[in-house]
This record gives C-alpha cells, sequence and structure tokens, in this order.
C-alpha cells in the first residue's frame, strides 16, 4: 500500500499541478484535496491519509489551526507544511504545534518528494533555508539564556571532567596530562565551582549527559583504570 497523502492549498492551479506531480510517484496515493482548512479536518476524518501536505494561509480555516485540530484527533498523522513564508517565528510556531516538516513553496519538486518519504520514516524535515532559520534561532535563544555552565570550562577543565568520570585517579590523571597531582586537584575544585556540583557521582551524571562519556566508560572499574579518585 502507498503513502495516503491529503493536499491542501487554496490556489487550485497550484494544487492540481503538485496533485499531477504527486500522481507520479509509484508508492504515493493522493487520496483528497482541500482549498481551506474547514475541508481538511473533514477529508482527514474520511480519509484517514498518512500524510497531510497543508498550505498554511487559506481562507475560513488557516493551515495552522487546521494543523492543530488535526493532531489533536489524530495525534498520530503526520503534517507536511508548503509555505511561501520563512519567518522563524511562524517556523517555529509550526514546529511546535507537531508539524513533521517545513517546505517553502519555491522548493523542487524532487525535494517534496524527499521530505515526504523522510516524514513518513519518522525524521523532521525542513528546507535548507529554514533549516538555517531555525539554528539562528536556536543560537539567538541560548544567547538570550546566558552562557551554559559547560561552556564556562576551559578545554583542560573538559579533558579533566572526562577523565574523572571515567574513574581515573588525581594522580593517573595528572601522569596523563603532565602536570602535578595539585594542579589537577586545583581544576577539580575550579570545575566543581563552575559547575555547582559536590561530587564525583555527580560529575559523572553530568559527564554522561553532556556527551563526553558514556556509562560503560565511566563505571570505573575497566582493566588499567584506578577506582574513586583520590
Amino acid at each position: 500500500m502507498g503513502i495516503r497523502l491529503l493536499l491542501a492549498d487554496d490556489h487550485r492551479i497550484l494544487r492540481e499541478g503538485i496533485a499531477a506531480l504527486l500522481a507520479r510517484e509509484s508508492d504515493f496515493e493522493l487520496v483528497g484535496q482541500a482549498n481551506d482548512g474547514v475541508e481538511v479536518l473533514k477529508l482527514a476524518r474520511e480519509l484517514h491519509p498518512d500524510l497531510v501536505i497543508i498550505d498554511l494561509a487559506m481562507p475560513a480555516l488557516n493551515g495552522m489551526e487546521a494543523m492543530r485540530r488535526v493532531l489533536i484527533e489524530a495525534p498520530n498523522m503526520k503534517i507536511l507544511c508548503l509555505s511561501v513564508h520563512d519567518e522563524k517565528q511562524l517556523v517555529a510556531a509550526v514546529i511546535d504545534a507537531g508539524a513533521s516538516g517545513y517546505l517553502l513553496k519555491d522548493c523542487a519538486f524532487e525535494e517534496l518528494v524527499r521530505a515526504v518519504r523522510a516524514v513518513m520514516a519518522g525524521q523532521v524535515y525542513l528546507s535548507p533555508a529554514i533549516a538555517s532559520i531555525v539554528v539562528e534561532g536556536y543560537r539567538a535563544k541560548r544567547a538570550d539564556a546566558g552562557e551554559s555552565a559547560f561552556s564556562q570550562l576551559t578545554a583542560r577543565e573538559r579533558e579533566i571532567v572526562q577523565l574523572l568520570a571515567e574513574g581515573h585517579s588525581t594522580k593517573d590523571i595528572a601522569a596523563r596530562l603532565s602536570v602535578s597531582s595539585k594542579t589537577v586537584g586545583t581544576h577539580r575544585e575550579h570545575i566543581m565551582g563552575k559547575l555547582q556540583l559536590h561530587s564525583i557521582a555527580q560529575l559523572t551524571r553530568y559527564a554522561i549527559r553532556e556527551g563526553l562519556t558514556s556509562l560503560e566508560t565511566s563505571r570505573g572499574d575497566q582493566p588499567g583504570r584506578a577506582g574513586s579518585p583520590r
């Protein structure tokens, strides 16, 4: 059975053009077309498509609201937005509302096909231009939130965090890094202060969460590894 698609756009010539192209894909089955958000809801209930390709600017009920209502009734249904708008606030709102993809209408048809298949494979698909907008928005949000504690660590401190979390002793770390045990101890104190942690157990959990080490490498009982840091 092919991927069952519902296509929604209030511009008939554009909608029918996309529909004709979709019909050429052997694994796609276009089960319905809608020209406004109200019709989207009606056809989604009646036809149970796998994926809805939806324009955001439609009469009667806009695509954003139609998408929200569809996902309330059928949370497993996939939504792929096709729009002329690339404002980052709108893109973020669409993704937050549950869409699995966002394409700009100036994309090639081949990209639409890739997006449909990616979304049906459980991925989120964004047009390259949209992806850059999302990344920029994320960076701005992180900047507004302030620098993370981890980013305040020096390269040497991050190295020591990993070694401590992996179960190496202070003496072993000092030998590896060609520094004194006192220097390692000083680094350790600074690390704990910056991260506001109070034990090696907390530091280990932090390192795992940040992806610096894994459960397997942080057990401290591997060959050649010392036990708890001293």
